[in-house]
């Protein structure tokens, strides 16, 4: 049984190993890989630019291979036959899907409205503003995939229920993204980028969970739960490693655009960051006031923050073009999503506490 199962059955936790030293100081890591790809994206820009253009339907492969290291050892964690139970979750299912469609486009939208067209005009080109409006309204009109989970797995997330819920999510995105969209930017028709959404969901959801499942079986075939548990340990750094290089190529890439830009940069961050902390705290709060387990609220405050950039971006440069102020805000949410998320990571992870007092009001 693992860890979440046995929260969620109400005895008491496996006591979880101690951190590592990523663990322990991830922070300081981050943010030194964040200096490291900008500067190495200024030494070696050849490098930077060439590894930008390996693209199929504006997915990068090499992000999806780094992609790859970080959700294939968590995905081996998943045993596909105890979805069936993720039911018992559908209150934090419930939550989930709610901010997601309900309130994160049109909240980033009030936000869009009051920042970009109003408050910080006078700071930002004039021809750009609805454009930049747009390109923001764009990144939080679908939720993220596989990088949830990674969040999951470092705030100890139920690992049946993220799996479901981005399940969930991909197949709303399918029918739900262009009218959302269309409805926001109150244009009639959207131009969604079918093959970057059906091309991102094969390669960060269906292919890495067919490998997990087949490495999964094999290794226990050979060696039992030990076994797994073993290739589990020694998979770890290598999520981690995965998480800090995509770090320093994500600002490597986008290192010229920090340096020229920096103010429309920074403007451009403080709409996505209240919008972030808010849709991660409405969840989170929602899933305590329905007393839902703290292995599922944790997921589920982290799907409904963090946002498909990837799908955000080829929208954006679909409709706007790739110049523009709209793929520019994408970029920015590129950009501080690993970041930011690691930080409501550990909100989350240091809230656990104040989450599960049993003295809730009914």
């Amino acid at each position: 049984m693992s860890d979440a199962a046995t929260a969620s059955s109400g005895h008491a936790p496996v006591a979880k190993p101690a951190m590592n030293l990523f663990e322990r100081f991830l922070t300081f890591w981050v943010a030194l890989c964040i200096v490291a790809g900008i500067a190495l994206g200024q030494l070696l820009p050849g490098v930077f630019h060439a590894i930008g253009d390996a693209t199929v339907a504006h997915v990068n492969i090499p992000v999806a291979v780094l992609v790859w290291l970080m959700i294939v050892p968590m995905l081996l964690k998943i045993d596909l036959a105890a979805l069936r139970q993720v039911g018992q979750h559908w209150r934090g299912i419930a939550s989930t899907v709610g901010v997601n469609w309900l309130v994160k486009p049109f909240s980033m939208a009030l936000l869009a409205w009051i920042f970009i067209a109003h408050l910080f005009r006078p700071y930002l080109p004039a021809d750009q503003i609805n454009s930049y409006t747009a390109g923001l309204i764009l990144l939080a009109a679908a939720p993220c995939t596989a990088m949830v989970f990674v969040w999951s797995n470092l705030v100890d997330g139920e690992p049946h229920f993220t799996l479901s819920q981005v399940a969930l999510n991909d197949t709303i995105m399918v029918v739900a993204f262009a009218p959302i969209v269309g409805l926001s930017l109150g244009l009639s028709s959207i131009t969604v980028p079918w093959d970057t959404l059906l091309l991102s969901v094969a390669l960060y959801i269906v292919v890495p969970v067919i490998v997990a499942q087949l490495w999964r079986a094999a290794t226990l075939q050979r060696g039992g739960q030990e076994a797994l548990s073993r290739t589990l340990s020694r998979l770890a750094p290598v999520s981690l490693c995965a998480l800090l290089l995509t770090l320093v190529l994500l600002f490597g890439l986008q290192g010229e655009q920090i340096l020229r830009q920096p103010t429309v940069i920074a403007l451009l961050a403080v709409p996505i960051l209240i919008q972030v902390y808010f849709n991660a705290g409405l969840a989170y709060w929602i899933n305590r006031k329905l007393r839902v387990d703290w292995c599922v609220a944790g997921p589920s405050a982290l799907i409904g923050a963090s946002n498909f950039f990837e799908l955000a971006v080829a929208t954006a440069i679909a409709l706007f073009g790739f110049q523009s102020g709209a793929a520019l805000a994408t970029v920015v949410g590129v950009l501080i999503e690993v970041p930011v998320m690691l930080s409501v990571v550990h909100i989350v992870r240091r809230s656990r506490g104040w989450y599960e007092r049993r003295d809730i009001a009914r």
